[in-house]
């Protein structure tokens, strides 16, 4: 089995797409294909994607019974002893902020106090939205 997930396409790819794998959402397509057919179909697929991704999950021989293939995609296949795990890269958790004046610079200004790095933490805040209240 093979399932190809693509963001950001072009609408010709994913019509092209449709010849041989059945579209079961928008831009993920699922289907049987030899293991020929497979790779002319993702040659397709990077030639086409432009600025899109692509992800193809396929199936075969060996301990865990499936093989990644990702194109302009955040998430990677990596090898860990001997089982293929997908890591995604991460954002940093804080963005800095503006430098703002301190109360201190503002009182007294000649004595010329050290700048203060604000961070402005937006991940946490986000996460508490989807929090069971």
């Amino acid at each position: 089995m093979t399932v190809i997930v693509l963001t950001a396409v072009p609408p010709g790819l994913r019509g092209h797409l449709t010849r041989w794998l059945l579209e079961i959402s928008p831009g993920v397509y699922v289907g049987f294909v030899s293991a020929r057919v497979r790779e002319l179909i993702w040659e397709r697929v990077v030639e086409y994607i432009a600025e899109g991704r692509a992800l193809m999950v396929h199936a075969t021989s060996g301990e865990q019974r499936l093989e990644f293939q990702v194109h302009g995609h955040d998430w990677t296949p990596v090898d860990y002893d001997g089982i293929t795990l997908m890591r995604r890269q991460t954002a940093p958790d804080y963005v800095p902020g503006k430098l703002r004046p301190s109360r201190d610079r503002l009182d007294q200004p000649s004595q010329g106090a050290s700048t203060r790095d604000e961070t402005v933490w937006k991940r946490r805040n986000a996460r508490r939205k989807f929090r069971k209240n």
